[in-house]
């Protein structure tokens, strides 16, 4: 017997006659949505083009309702509208039913967007209706049977006329949201869900080391981080413990046991600058930190505390190696309930603060971004449904622990998920990452375009012929460089999207569902967008220069409601309040619209853009105009950056700090103004003047230091 269905927001469901257009529907789906129904007139609406399963094509028979077609091709489709009008005269609804199509699991919407274009075109008051299959978009480690097989929840209905594939899209992702933000796993501890991951997973899935070739099961991972679990209790009182550890078993360790110690990990970015480290130090109220001796000598010029507050893991792991084995045993013998009972493992949940990361400080301060455990679980989940992985999937685990992606992607995901995880503590060293890439058959790399150029010019294309799915974030994707990686390793990297604010992955593209039988595939990739919002995830976007809505494919500032969003920066109630509002949606600071199929378009970062005459310029794009113009594509270092300076006339103008500027400037910017304009670019887009440096200051992650830029730009 299939678990209950669940229908909900009935009331945002017209009084009147309407056309009900639910994202997917199978045959046990719609006989429900017919019984939360009872009372109205229904009339299944087709698409005649459309592909039914048997199982539904049988229930819409044997429904004893009526039924009507239409045709996309239909040049008069408002007119095809009109006779459908009888239909939902008084209280009558008109459920469209999509044909089958082939997508990915966790696709919200399964329509074709020429059939909905052709269902906003009937001109009828629509009534979005989101439909999650939980068994889709579930952690490995939650139990199905206590899920709904399905849950039907309403979105805000469309009044007649106003209909738009946008409008829909927008009410879709919003009930979607709050489906997926209802689920109850959420309201666990990440700590369980590692535990959980660790014994589930312990005899099938390790870590590999790079460093030494070594290898480490999750069962003695375990042990290992429930027996260090116990001195860091002892070594500090404080909420917190900072991390100063590179991607390998020693990070992953020392983050699992600062977790099972009941504490919130703050791994720390030894390459930022002095200030930005003393400073994070300071706001995290941080005493002890976990670090090991050989890394404490290979960044000598990192500001480190005094010996005493370091717990040094190579030291401390040998001294308890006979708690360790203890509990490697023990775990085979328990169960993870006792386990934890015994540890005190869980006491932290939903809410509560499970991870502390800080930004990178490009435009400041450093600030504390504290993720819950409620915000990690849903981003694991998301990540890790959209991926939908093979069990024999391994994965390289080489960014940086203080980054966001580092911290979910590469150390959480594997474990709850259950994945093979090849790690090395820099992304930085190319040709050994490929080496351990062909050497353990790595499956699935994440990285930023910054270090793809490494492998671009120092690996051979057959040591990186075992990658299924390359997926990169942090920074833009260049065409020329994805076009390039894929005519020599034979694939394409997919471009994703997010913060540290969402945990931190908001989009991603993925390679497309395998056609089959002739039927439409629902696409999951487009180029040069950044794919697809995750499951779960609500966006909208407003005017930058009113503030007010725009439909979700005009260009504006991009805002994000879901489980992955944090809750606020940390002790800065000012600074959250400027981009979260009352209803709990995140105001990303990013500039972008989503296109009719439902793909997020970047096209820069607010802060990215100057206000000329009124009108908002983009710094990245007229950067990527220059980088075209002046042959700067293949460049593997930034030679361009543009900033914005104050003008008299016009409020604001455009400046290019440029480190192959010769000593005709003036001359200089004339022929680059003439070029630009050739290409396209509006005159008031061009570089008011060029002021020449050594060097563009960029992020370890490849990003631009819009604070240097400033600094460069006040000093030149």
């Amino acid at each position: 017997m299939s678990n209950p269905i669940e229908v909900r927001s009935l009331d945002r469901l017209p009084k009147g006659g309407c056309l009900i257009v639910p994202g997917r529907l199978d045959a046990h789906q719609a006989n429900q949505l017919a019984a939360s129904l009872s009372g109205r007139t229904i009339t299944w609406l087709v698409e005649e083009t459309g592909t039914l399963t048997e199982d539904l094509q049988s229930f819409l028979q044997l429904s004893g309702f009526q039924g009507a077609a239409f045709s996309k091709n239909d040049e008069s489709l408002p007119d095809v509208g009109k006779n459908l009008e009888p239909k939902i005269a008084g209280n009558g609804v008109l459920i469209f039913v999509p044909g089958f199509t082939n997508s990915r699991p966790g696709t919200f919407c399964r329509i074709p967007s020429d059939i909905l274009r052709s269902l906003c075109q009937l001109e009828l008051p629509v009534a979005p209706l989101d439909i999650s299959v939980p068994g889709e978009t579930m952690l490995q480690i939650e139990n199905s049977a206590r899920l709904p097989s399905a849950i039907l929840n309403f979105g805000k209905a469309i009044p007649r006329g106003q209909a738009t594939i946008a409008r829909y899209r927008e009410a879709l992702l919003s009930a979607a949201e709050e489906t997926f933000s209802s689920r109850d796993f959420l309201k666990g501890s990440l700590a369980m869900a590692v535990l959980h991951g660790l014994k589930k997973h312990s005899g099938t899935n390790s870590l590999y080391d790079g460093t030494d070739d070594s290898e480490l099961p999750f069962e003695k991972i375990l042990g290992a981080a429930l027996a260090l679990s116990k001195e860091i209790k002892l070594a500090t009182k404080k909420k917190r413990v900072g991390i100063i550890l590179p991607p390998g078993r020693g990070g992953m360790i020392a983050n699992i046991a600062v977790l099972f110690a009941n504490k919130v990990p703050v791994n720390l970015n030894f390459s930022a600058s002095h200030e930005a480290v003393r400073s994070a130090i300071r706001q995290a109220d941080l005493d002890r930190f976990v670090t090991a001796d050989p890394f404490v000598r290979k960044v000598a010029d990192f500001p480190w505390p005094p010996n005493r507050d370091l717990l040094f893991i190579e030291r401390i792991l040998p001294q308890i190696k006979k708690k360790i084995v203890k509990w490697v045993l023990l775990s085979k013998l328990l169960p993870a309930r006792v386990i934890a009972k015994l540890h005190g493992i869980g006491k932290l949940k939903g809410d509560e603060e499970a991870l502390l990361l800080f930004t990178s400080g490009s435009s400041g301060e450093p600030k504390g971004v504290p993720l819950t455990h409620r915000n990690l679980l849903a981003n694991v989940c998301q990540f890790g449904r959209q991926l939908d992985l093979p069990h024999d999937t391994k994965l390289l685990g080489c960014l940086p622990l203080f980054h966001s992606f580092g911290s979910t992607a590469t150390l959480l995901f594997p474990i709850i998920e259950g994945l093979d995880l090849v790690t090395y503590p820099s992304p930085l060293e190319t040709k050994r990452l490929a080496e351990l890439i062909s050497q353990h058959q790595v499956n699935l790399l994440l990285a930023t375009p910054t270090f793809l150029r490494g492998y671009m010019r120092r690996v051979n294309s057959e040591m990186l012929s075992s990658l299924k799915i390359v997926v990169t974030g942090a920074e833009k994707l260049p065409e020329n460089l994805a076009k390039s990686f894929l005519d020599k390793f034979g694939i394409l990297p997919m471009e994703g999207y997010g913060l540290t604010e969402t945990s931190p992955a908001a989009t991603v593209n993925l390679p497309d569902p395998a056609g089959e039988n002739g039927l439409p595939v629902i696409p999951s990739q487009r180029f040069t967008s950044v794919g697809p919002p995750l499951p779960g995830l609500a966006v909208r976007i407003t005017n930058p220069a009113t503030d007010e809505d725009n439909t979700i494919d005009q260009s504006g500032i991009i805002w994000m409601k879901g489980a992955n969003i944090f809750n606020g920066y940390l002790d800065r109630p000012e600074v959250t309040e400027e981009v979260i509002d009352a209803n709990g949606w995140f105001k990303s600071g990013d500039v972008g619209r989503i296109d009719e199929e439902g793909f997020l378009f970047i096209e820069g970062r607010l802060s990215r853009f100057s206000k000329i005459a009124g009108e908002m310029v983009p710094h990245e794009t007229v950067e990527a105009a220059v980088n075209r113009v002046w042959g700067l594509d293949n460049e593997t270092e930034r030679k361009v950056a543009i900033v914005g300076i104050p003008d008299e006339k016009k409020g604001e103008a455009i400046a290019l700090l440029s480190t192959i500027a010769g000593p005709a400037i003036e001359q200089e910017n004339l022929d680059l103004r003439y070029k630009l304009l050739d290409d396209g670019l509006p005159a008031l887009w061009c570089p008011k003047t060029i002021i020449p440096v050594e060097q563009i200051p960029v992020l370890a992650s490849g990003k631009l230091d819009i604070k240097g830029c400033e600094e460069l730009l006040a000093n030149s």
